[in-house]
């Protein structure tokens, strides 16, 4: 019998989990088809299937989809609510399957289960269950496949811990470390942020990202605020960004964001005021959209760099 194949549109999520959903499909005898990275033929599929109104990346996740609807058995689109206690992922991500089944002609059936672990009677053994009834595979199967796919995911997450940057991203050894803040599909989705790691690479910089930073140390740094913050990102955004505020081997921090993104542009301007009245270390604030263009953004961070080179000197 011909082996089934899962498709996992490289976007949004995909940059925090695929070790995990990868591994957990593989282990249950499917085959996996991840869409290439992003370009200029993706993104355009996007631009032009998604509402005006999306971000960036969503519209990118279109097109990732778009890409695959025709060469897989089954489309892995989770609809992410909650993957923490009393916390919530980004709204757009829990219309998108309704979305992209409206959209798509003839998809192929959608493993669309809702992941939702706010309440303490959340558990993860109905999301697997959810998913071994759409492709036919019995529970107790499943649940031996999620217990190596965690635990691939604990060791992958345990690596970027360490310091490293995900595989295709290489760290400059010796570098002016810079903090690099933002979400993953925007961090390391080289095409829609214009090759940002590479570019600061290239101008000296070490640089750092938010996955870098231990749990227990987002947590300790989130509770600077007099509020908790109940988005999954934004909390793990300020946590990593106080820590790297406070760390004196960063020497600068980039925070990156999507355009029209509420809960970014709000956590940037609380990130930068912070650094505004340390007074201790650049911040600079990118946007990006479909629109950016890379002559700017190559000044700006050429700038950027300069001045931390005249501060370290």
């Amino acid at each position: 019998m011909t082996q089934r194949t899962v498709g996992i549109p490289k976007g949004l999520l995909y940059h925090y989990y695929h070790t995990l959903w990868t591994t957990f499909f593989l282990e249950l005898g499917f085959d996996i088809k991840v869409s290439p990275d992003t370009n200029k033929k993706i993104m355009q599929m996007g631009i032009t299937s998604a509402v005006d109104e999306a971000c960036l990346p969503v519209k990118v996740f279109y097109g990732h989809v778009l890409e695959l609807a025709d060469q897989v058995d089954y489309l892995f689109l989770p609809r992410m609510v909650s993957v923490a206690r009393k916390e919530y992922m980004c709204p757009k991500l829990l219309g998108l399957p309704d979305m992209l089944r409206a959209y798509c002609v003839n998809p192929p059936p959608f493993i669309d289960v809702t992941v939702n672990l706010r309440n303490k009677d959340g558990h993860i053994d109905q999301v697997i269950k959810d998913i071994c009834t759409i492709i036919q595979v019995p529970v107790p199967q499943g649940k031996r496949a999620w217990e190596k796919a965690e635990a691939a995911q604990k060791r992958y997450e345990e690596y970027l811990h360490a310091g490293h940057l995900p595989s295709g991203f290489c760290c400059l050894v010796g570098g002016y470390p810079i903090a690099v803040l933002g979400h993953g599909y925007n961090v390391y989705d080289s095409y829609i942020n214009l090759g940002l790691i590479q570019k600061l690479r290239d101008l000296g910089a070490d640089v750092h990202t938010k996955e870098m930073v231990a749990p227990e140390i987002v947590d300790r740094f989130a509770q600077k605020l007099p509020k908790k913050m109940f988005w999954t990102f934004g909390k793990q955004l300020v946590g990593s960004g106080l820590y790297y505020l406070s760390a004196p081997e960063i020497k600068g921090i980039i925070f990156l964001a999507s355009f029209g993104c509420g809960p970014d542009s709000m956590v940037g301007e609380l990130l930068e005021r912070w650094a505004t009245r340390a007074k201790k270390k650049p911040f600079m604030f990118l946007t990006i959209d479909e629109h950016s263009g890379e002559a700017g953004m190559v000044t700006r961070l050429e700038a950027f760099m300069d001045m931390i080179k005249r501060r370290v000197s």
